[in-house]
Parts: C-alpha cells; sequence; structure tokens
C-alpha cells in the first residue's frame, strides 16, 4: 500500500510538471468537468502556497506514554501519524489512497488500535484494527453498504461495541466485537431508526449509556441492560421536548453525565442518579451553549467548550467545588474535542485561529502550563495584512437580527470589494470565525471580501432560533440572505453590485435558492453537492438518514409539505435564474445524491442558461482528497475571475 501510494504521489507529480509545460491543465481521468473552460497552467504556481497548508487533528492520547495520535496531511489525504512529545516529529503510520478516521487505542492493551476507513467518500466506513508492532490493518466489518462506527470499549480491553446500519440500511443497531477475533462481531440490541448511538460502556461492563437522536432539538438517553437485555428510557422522563446527550456513567456507576437543554435554550452539564432520577446542575451560570463535556478518569476534573457566538473557548472545572476556570494563553478562536489523559491532568485539544491552521495542544491543570504538541506549515502564505474577522449583525425582514463573520480585504485594495457570501450546511451548522486556508487567496491576492452568515436554523444561539427554518418556514432563512445582500449596499468597504453566493450541502440549496430569488443582486452563484428539490433528495438519499432529515425539512408523503417543495424547489424554478452557475459535486455522495446535482444542470442547459460542472467519481459529500481540491480550486479562481470580477 505505501508503494502505491508513492507510485500515486509521483504520477500527480508528473502531472503537475507536465501541466505547468503545457499551457492548460489537463483534466484526471477521474473528474467529469462540463462547460469548464480550458484552464490556464500558470494557475498551478500562483496559487501554489494556497494549496499547501496543513492541518493537524488529535485523535488519541497512548494509554500509558505521554504520546497521542494525529491525522494530518503529507500527501493526497490525511493520514494516521504518532506523535512522541511535543512539536516532535510526525511518523506517518497508515498510508492509504483514503483518510482513516478515529483511531482509538485499547484502554489496556497499547499493542493496537482501532480506526475506521470508507471507499471513495460513500460513508460506509468498516471497522478495521491497526497492529503496532506489524504495522498492518486488520479488516473487522466487512460491510459495503452499511455505516460502522461509533466505538466504545469495555473497561478491560477485550471487547468493543459500536452501530452500524448492516441489518437493512436503515436502521442503526448495536453490535459487539471482540477486536482480536474478525468476524466475532454479533447483534446486541436492534433499534428502530437511525438515530442511535452509544456513548459509554459501565466500568463494570453490565450497562451502555445510549443516545437517541431524533432532531437537532430532540434527543433523548437511554440505558441497555446486558444481563437482563432491557433497554430502557432514563432521560427526560418527561415529555418536554429537549436536547439530551448521555455522556459517561459516573466510575461508581451510580450516576450518568448528561449535556442537556432541560427545555431551555442552550445545553448544560448536569449529573444524574441514576436510582432517583435527582439532578445536579454542574455549570448553571453559563448564558450560552456548552459542548462536549469531558471528565478525566477520576472524576477530579472536567473541560469543557463554551461556544460564545461562535467563538470557542475552554473551561477546566474542579469537580470537587464546580469552580472553573478559562485555559489561559490562548488567543480568540475555535476550540474543539477536548480528551483526558490517563495520567488525569493533561487534556489535548484542536485549536484554530483566523490566521493559524488547526493545531494540537495540552493544557497541563497541575503545572497551569499551555503546550503545543503540533505546528503545521502554513504552506508559504503570508497573512500579515489579512484583518481578523469581524463579528456582524443585520435586521432580517421580520426584525429578527442575524450575525455573521466578516473577513475583509486588506487595506492595500483600494474601493470597494467584491463580495463573496459563504453559507454554512447542516442546516444545524455554525460558520465560525477559524483559518480559511486556500480560501485566503480570495482575500489576500484577489482582494476579495467574504462574509460567513449565520442563518436562523444555525445551533449556537438558541433552540428556538434553530427552529426557526423548520418546514414550511424554509425560505425565511433565504430571505435572511436578501437581507444580507440588502446590508452589503450600505456597508462602505463593500461592493453591492459584484455578489457572488456560495455554499455545501443545505448550503449549496441556499445558495440555489438565492440564485433565483435574488437573480439580480447577484453576479453569479457556486452550489456544493446542494440539494435542488426537496422531494428527490429525500426519495434518494441513504434510508438510515431519511427520517431524520424528514424532521427538519419536512415529510414528502404529506401532501401540504408535498406542494410546498414543489414550490420551494430551484429545480422548479431554474428559468429564474439568469447569472453563471457553478455545480460541484461527488458521485459517491450517500447524503445528498449526485443525481440533485445532475438535474438542476440539465435544467439550466436547457433554459440555455451558463453553467459549469465538476464531478469526481472517487469523492462523496464535498471533495476530500487533494488533487481533486486541487483541481476544483483552479476551476474556481477562473469563475469567479471571469464572473465576478470582470
Amino acid at each position: 500500500m505505501k508503494r502505491f501510494n508513492l507510485l500515486f504521489s509521483f504520477i500527480i507529480s508528473v502531472a503537475i510538471v507536465n501541466a505547468q509545460q503545457n499551457e492548460f491543465i489537463t483534466v484526471p481521468d477521474n473528474l467529469v468537468a462540463e462547460g469548464i473552460p480550458s484552464l490556464a497552467s500558470s494557475i498551478v504556481n500562483e496559487v501554489q502556497p494556497y494549496t499547501e497548508a496543513r492541518s493537524a487533528s488529535f485523535q488519541d492520547w497512548h494509554p500509558v506514554e505521554k504520546k497521542m495520535i494525529i491525522s494530518t496531511r503529507f500527501a493526497n489525504s490525511n493520514q494516521f501519524h504518532t506523535v512522541d512529545h511535543p512539536l516532535g516529529a510526525r511518523k506517518q503510520l497508515t498510508f492509504f489512497g483514503e483518510s482513516p478516521s478515529g483511531a482509538n487505542y485499547n484502554p489496556v492493551n497499547s499493542n493496537y488500535f482501532l480506526y475506521m476507513k470508507d471507499v471513495g467518500g460513500n460513508e460506509f466506513a468498516n471497522i478495521f484494527r491497526y497492529d503496532v508492532a506489524t504495522g498492518k490493518s486488520v479488516q473487522l466489518t466487512n460491510d459495503e453498504r452499511a455505516q460502522n462506527g461509533g466505538i466504545r470499549w469495555h473497561a478491560n480491553g477485550t471487547q468493543v461495541v459500536y452501530s452500524s446500519t448492516r441489518r437493512n440500511k436503515a436502521d442503526r443497531d448495536i453490535y459487539i466485537l471482540d477486536p482480536m477475533n474478525p468476524g466475532s462481531d454479533k447483534l446486541l440490541v436492534e433499534m428502530k431508526g437511525g438515530g442511535w448511538g452509544v456513548s459509554d460502556w459501565s466500568k463494570d461492563g453490565t450497562r451502555l449509556l445510549i443516545n437517541k437522536y431524533s432532531s437537532v432539538n430532540e434527543s433523548s438517553v437511554w440505558i441497555y441492560n446486558m444481563q437482563s437485555q432491557k433497554l430502557e428510557l432514563f432521560y427526560p422522563k418527561t415529555n418536554v421536548r429537549s436536547v439530551n446527550a448521555g455522556l459517561q456513567f459516573s466510575k461508581d456507576g451510580n450516576y450518568v453525565y448528561i449535556l442537556s437543554s432541560g427545555g431551555g435554550e442552550f445545553n448544560r452539564p448536569i449529573k444524574v442518579e441514576i436510582a432517583t432520577g435527582k439532578e445536579t446542575v454542574l455549570v448553571g451560570d453559563i448564558n450560552w451553549e456548552i459542548e462536549q463535556y469531558s471528565l478525566n478518569n477520576d472524576e477530579t476534573k472536567a473541560a469543557f467548550i463554551v461556544n460564545e457566538g461562535g467563538i470557542k473557548k475552554i473551561y477546566i472545572q474542579q469537580m470537587q467545588s464546580l469552580k472553573y476556570a478559562p485555559v489561559e494563553g490562548l488567543p480568540v478562536g475555535v476550540g474543539s474535542s477536548p480528551s483526558w489523559h490517563n495520567d488525569g491532568k493533561s487534556i489535548a485539544f484542536n485549536f484554530t485561529t483566523s490566521n493559524s491552521s488547526a493545531d494540537v495542544f495540552e493544557w497541563n491543570d497541575e503545572s497551569g502550563k499551555l503546550i503545543r504538541w503540533t505546528e503545521s506549515e502554513m504552506g508559504g502564505m503570508n497573512l500579515s495584512d489579512v484583518p481578523a474577522p469581524k463579528l456582524i449583525k443585520w435586521k432580517s425582514f421580520d426584525g429578527k437580527e442575524i450575525s455573521g463573520f466578516l473577513y475583509e480585504a486588506p487595506a492595500r485594495f483600494s474601493g470597494k470589494r467584491p463580495v463573496i457570501i459563504n453559507i454554512h450546511g447542516g442546516p444545524e451548522g455554525q460558520s465560525l470565525p477559524v483559518f480559511l486556508g486556500r480560501l485566503n487567496y480570495y482575500i489576500n491576492e484577489l482582494g476579495i471580501s467574504v462574509i460567513f452568515p449565520n442563518v436562523r436554523g444555525s445551533v449556537g444561539y438558541g433552540k428556538s432560533f434553530t427552529d426557526l427554518d423548520n418546514g414550511i418556514k424554509r425560505e425565511e432563512s433565504v430571505k435572511d440572505i436578501g437581507s444580507l445582500l440588502s446590508w452589503i449596499e450600505k456597508w462602505p468597504t463593500l461592493d453591492a453590485s459584484r455578489v457572488m453566493v456560495t455554499g455545501g450541502s443545505y448550503g449549496g440549496y441556499m445558495t440555489l435558492a438565492v440564485a433565483f430569488h435574488y437573480n439580480d443582486k447577484i453576479r453569479c452563484a457556486i452550489d456544493i453537492v446542494g440539494i435542488s428539490h426537496f422531494t428527490t433528495f429525500l426519495k434518494n438519499t441513504e434510508s438510515y438518514r431519511r427520517d431524520l432529515r424528514r424532521v427538519e425539512y419536512g415529510d414528502e408523503r404529506d401532501p401540504k409539505i408535498a406542494a410546498f417543495f414543489e414550490k420551494i424547489a430551484p429545480l422548479n424554478n431554474a428559468h429564474k435564474i439568469k447569472k453563471p452557475m457553478f455545480i460541484i459535486q461527488g458521485k459517491n455522495d450517500p447524503r445528498v445524491p449526485y443525481t440533485e446535482a445532475r438535474q438542476m444542470v440539465e435544467k439550466i442547459k436547457n433554459n440555455k442558461g451558463e453553467v459549469w460542472y465538476l464531478e469526481a467519481s472517487d469523492e462523496g459529500h464535498g471533495f476530500r482528497k487533494k488533487h481533486n481540491q486541487d483541481f476544483q480550486f483552479y476551476a474556481t479562481i477562473e469563475f469567479i475571475k471571469r464572473f465576478l470580477l470582470n
């Protein structure tokens, strides 16, 4: 496999050299490019500093030693590496054509770890065991059309439980497996629905803590008794619609730690006694969303993330007093994925800012020191003149306040600047003031300002705000962008006559909807893996997702909802799109099937509209492989230069 990847890297290098020697870039065989003009090979060198930046993400601590597994990219896709000490060399472990994910050490025996890997971005991941001594991987599940993941270990390290859709491709059941015995897995709990997953296995091995996700604003916590084989609802006991995520059992097995909205607007951590149901609020005086509450092994400390309108701060709590304080020494940015080492005092987390890519840090709560473990290369880009993003707010059509982040072009660009509006997916996503990677080229070299709006339906602003776009209120979020277009007209440094809208997944739907609703206010649009008709989307998305998406978008089997979908479908309103459109799609996308893109392309073509189309045969819900990302980037720059800047 290593030899294959070295050969593949050599082929890609030769292709780049040939592209630089020839006048135009050759379209690789794995890509379908329709309507896209020939791309000048000079673009490769022009943008190279912006395509070579790396990032690193924490995967797992070694169970005994003070070292970790991270994920980062050196060739075409992210792979696992070990780092033996802070800022130590990254030793690559895996060399696949695809990116593995979820490295998870055996908690007792550090001779191996488990991970997941899919094929071509299809998200049908199987579970593998990586043996440290040999460097070889052993496949433990073998399901070409099922999702397997969510691994949780027995405390003695002999078994794992995980969730899988293998039984009927729709319901997510719970299985049990001995990782040293491939093929030993068996069905443990049969479920109904695609939103189930195990969050913890009690220390004595008798109970599983299981979460059921029904929608972004409704979830519940269940307990499965391994001895009686009974699955029972644990929290909430009332019918109040709320968000509840079971985190873990207490080490004595008498309590469950839960993140719960408790019928309020924001999640907060609570401790619930199993026998009595008595609740203890652990953090009750923060009026923001609390995320990723994580306890160390002896339950003396906890770490959590506070989402303050998009800024994500990391706090450490002393469990005896319940007092907490922020991790010191970090700039304004976004922290995520706190994970305690078994020493009980060191916590690793990912952190990024607008001018530095994501890297792994450690906070030692005993010494009070912040320690950097990785320092990813910036690829040669110089962002010293790029201003920090601004939090902006505007009033929408109904007076509701909407916010977002504005990345302005450097002051050296004179006059009002063209604008890209980049809409997040989800729809229950949230744009954050993070490092933009290659998108910095638009700001730093082309002088384009970029706005990342958090329209109604976004998370992080309370449950009521997240509910505002459900069902027949869908187009109200589109109107939020209409109001943003009016706001741009009044902002002194932005050029309202040169606006492009773009987004991925649900953001792709928003892009298409804005393109026909506000055709006269934009220059062009780029839709990435977007929904063009909710009825065809719900019909063709993978069955394990269908009911979960119906809760958000509406049930197409209801005649009233079906009629509403017909009315708002970009596919049915394509004749109103008069500005150039670029549509990008992965052929293996299990979430938004490629047929959503193809039908939209054909409809625009039939209307004699300008449409470019790029499809990758080895990608799914967005492009993950660097060579595909690069070609997409080259084509996007050409599209922007032709239709936004000219």
